[in-house]
């Protein structure tokens, strides 16, 4: 997955029956599912806390499964089933409550999550009469509700400490695939997903071994980590990240990280550091230089002034004049070497782009990631600090 921020879908398709069954799917606006879901599951008498509160769980829990890619990640054609033993319920055709309508209009696009978590929780519930559950109990919620406590108040009983995000991105659902081949020589946000899930991956499988630093460069140790996944898991041994690998690796980061759990370890931000390294020049190698080579190619492509270079870890020739173009459209010394000054320009002028252009991405041949305090932060498949096997970043170790 390559969005910074989970995204409400404009339609979802559902499977009118269990994973396996031989049922027909269907799709509709996600808006439409919610209400048919909550007309299904909850009485529309209910007290109004009780019913935002559930609805806020059907919502939540349908979009963990959209955002962790639950049944695609699986080869299935649709995100998520009828089927109560798995999901929701939801009944194909049937008449919606006015109440529920309103109330799904307004809040469809609001999910819960954890603090400091990226992904929706899995807000999971059960009627809490004939089937008892750990999430929410929904007469329980009735309950809640007419002794006075408000939406937030009743899913706080139950799922304890969350938050609600408001106003969520619409947009259609993308597979989180890149569509290319990730090879060695690589570089971006996806290349950090795919070093972050290797990561955590190979806490439970240790012959995998860990790539030095999620930095977004696919390097030969990044290529290692690629191979032996591909071994342990009967996959094609390449060393490349094609579809089945890279749905490989998020079912199995999905596993091991319990996303699609109500008690997810959670998923959270990845950063890339773009601290000024050290003096670079014509003849240097390495991860900093690819790093300058990605801001560069970021410029050029808006700044006609800055001439574009490849992204290939050598700072050769083109790169040097790419650097000059740099330094002479922000007024410095043309010297072709790249000092702090430089550096602090280039970024901050990468910054303000990635920042501006986060929902333009039509005009950028070179996907950026957002940026925070000088750091590159993407919101990726992996979930954990990435502090074991990191290196001093001012070592130069190919990843």
């Amino acid at each position: 997955m390559a969005t910074v921020i989970p995204f409400i879908p404009e339609q979802i398709t559902v499977h009118l029956g269990s994973p396996n069954s031989d049922a027909p799917n269907v799709t509709v606006p996600f808006s439409y599912y919610v209400k048919n879901v909550a007309s299904s599951e909850i009485y529309p008498t209910w007290d109004e806390a009780s019913l935002r509160a559930n609805i806020l769980a059907i919502v939540s829990f349908a979009l963990n499964r959209v955002y962790t890619e639950f049944y695609r990640s699986r080869g299935y054609p649709f995100e998520i089933t009828s089927s109560t033993a798995y999901d929701q319920y939801y009944v194909d055709g049937r008449s919606i409550f006015s109440n529920i309508s309103r109330l799904v209009d307004e809040l469809f696009n609001d999910y819960l999550r954890r603090p400091g978590f990226v992904e929706p929780l899995a807000a999971k519930f059960c009627n809490g009469t004939t089937v008892t559950c750990e999430g929410l109990s929904q007469w329980g919620s009735q309950n809640l509700a007419q002794q006075g406590l408000n939406e937030i108040e009743i899913l706080k009983k139950y799922y304890g400490n969350i938050e609600v995000v408001e106003n969520a991105p619409i947009q259609g659902i993308r597979s989180s695939y890149p569509g290319t081949l990730l090879l060695q020589g690589s570089t971006g946000p996806e290349v950090v997903v795919i070093q972050s899930e290797l990561n955590r991956i190979s806490q439970n499988y240790p012959a995998i071994p860990k790539v030095p630093a999620a930095d977004g460069i696919f390097g030969p140790k990044t290529e290692a980590a690629v191979r032996k996944f591909q071994e342990i898991f009967n996959l094609n041994v390449d060393g490349i990240v094609g579809s089945a690998t890279w749905y490989a690796l998020v079912r199995l980061y999905t596993a091991v990280t319990a996303l699609s759990e109500l008690r997810s370890e959670g998923q959270k931000y990845y950063a890339i550091s773009w601290d000024y390294p050290e003096q670079m020049q014509e003849g240097d190698r390495g991860e900093d230089i690819r790093q300058l080579q990605y801001m560069l190619a970021v410029l050029s492509e808006f700044i006609a002034e800055i001439s574009a270079t490849n992204v290939d870890g050598i700072f050769g020739p083109s790169t040097k004049q790419a650097v000059v173009s740099a330094q002479r459209y922000f007024g410095l010394s043309q010297t072709g070497t790249v000092n702090e000054e430089t550096w602090d320009l280039i970024y901050d002028q990468y910054a303000g782009i990635a920042n501006t252009t986060e929902n333009r991405q039509d005009r950028l041949q070179i996907e950026i990631p957002k940026v925070f305090n000088r750091t590159a932060s993407i919101r990726q498949y992996p979930g954990d600090s990435m502090r074991e096997g990191a290196k001093d970043p001012g070592k130069k170790e190919e990843s």
